[in-house]
């Protein structure tokens, strides 16, 4: 699958099993990297702080390819791939190092870094730090706006004024997800080298929901309620990152109704709101790893107004199921580098 506008990085990542897949054969055999776009209920944007909430599934990922006729010219220019997203719905990213190979990911939303806030550039910067770590970063669930605290992904038209980028540009020009994945160097894999488990997320929760979805035809990533997640530092030397490689996606974001007419699919069922899911005692987590030091967070992120405050500036109801809840089931998943822990939730 072509992954950008660089000739160079075609064929370092396919879709299998709707995962993104990267792999650096040239680096080293064991370079392959998993992601997965995790569907998951909204968390209310009330002003309080959320634990994590499950994993619904990953998102259905379509090449974009495959439907030329159908998308919009700046899909087909990027290439790579797309996902329908429900209005009501959120969004988070799933890492999986099968291995234990060590990565460093870059996430931006409409152009703009998810961790830093400031405008796409190309490379790695280390001050400040503009990436992840895989696999010390397990997943990211939203804009990065302090140590610890996070603001969720969630859907929003874009156009409508309340998008990070919008937000932050001015413009409603790309919208869709960005990402950039590096291997580290063959001989400090070498060097390192142990058994890593991996924290994954299951699916097996089914509910029969039904929604309006919005009608603009593209859409963005937004700021949501808060979340406790840390976004780790980078405990490796910079040299120790294999720069001269990489491998690039765009993911494109599609709402229900043009997922339909481009695709001829439906979407799946709209996820439960956090009222209906806390109810049924389904579990929230909380996610700690005592080795790592946490990012401060992005000052140009904490100036974001969250979707419910930016509607409450227009004078608009953006989703009017906001209901504050109290989550009495919170597991606690501790890092471990052996063997799995499972953000899921069961119905």
């Amino acid at each position: 699958m072509a992954s950008g506008e660089n000739p160079e990085e075609a064929d370092m990542v396919e879709l299998k099993s709707d995962a993104l897949v990267f792999t650096f054969p040239e680096v080293h055999k064991e370079a392959e990297l998993h992601i997965e776009f995790q569907r998951t209920l909204r968390i209310p944007d009330d002003g309080k702080r959320w634990p994590l909430p499950p994993g619904l599934g990953p998102f259905p990922l379509r090449h974009v390819d495959d439907f030329a006729e159908r998308i919009p010219s700046a899909w087909a220019k990027h290439g790579g791939v797309m996902l329908p997203m429900y209005q009501s719905e959120a969004l988070w990213i799933n890492f999986s190092s099968p291995h234990g190979y060590p990565f460093v990911v870059k996430i931006a939303t409409g152009k703009v870094n998810a961790v830093t806030g400031e405008d796409w550039s190309d490379g790695l910067h280390r001050d400040p730090q503009d990436y992840m770590v895989v696999p010390d970063q397990p997943w990211l669930d939203g804009y990065c706006v302090g140590k610890g605290v996070i603001r969720q992904f969630v859907a929003m038209p874009l156009g409508s004024g309340y998008t990070a980028e919008e937000q932050i540009s001015g413009a409603a020009e790309h919208g869709g997800i960005q990402v950039v994945v590096y291997p580290i160097k063959a001989d400090v894999w070498k060097r390192m080298r142990r058994p890593v488990g991996r924290i994954q997320a299951d699916y097996s929760m089914q509910f029969a929901l039904l929604e309006s979805p919005a009608a603009s035809l593209d859409m963005g990533l937004a700021p949501g309620g808060e979340m406790s997640q840390e976004i780790y530092d980078d405990s490796h030397k910079f040299e120790d990152w294999e720069t001269r490689q990489r491998s690039r996606c765009f993911v494109h974001l599609a709402n229900a109704l043009v997922w339909h007419a481009i695709t001829g699919a439906h979407p799946p069922t709209p996820p439960p709101t956090a009222d209906t899911y806390t109810r049924a005692g389904l579990p929230w987590f909380e996610y700690y790893d005592a080795d790592r030091k946490a990012l401060e967070g992005a000052d140009t992120l904490k100036d974001l107004k969250s979707v419910a405050e930016m509607g409450k500036q227009k004078g608009d109801v953006p989703l009017p199921e906001n209901e504050s809840v109290q989550p009495q089931n919170v597991k606690v998943l501790k890092a471990k580098r052996k063997g799995e822990e499972v953000r899921e939730g069961t119905f």
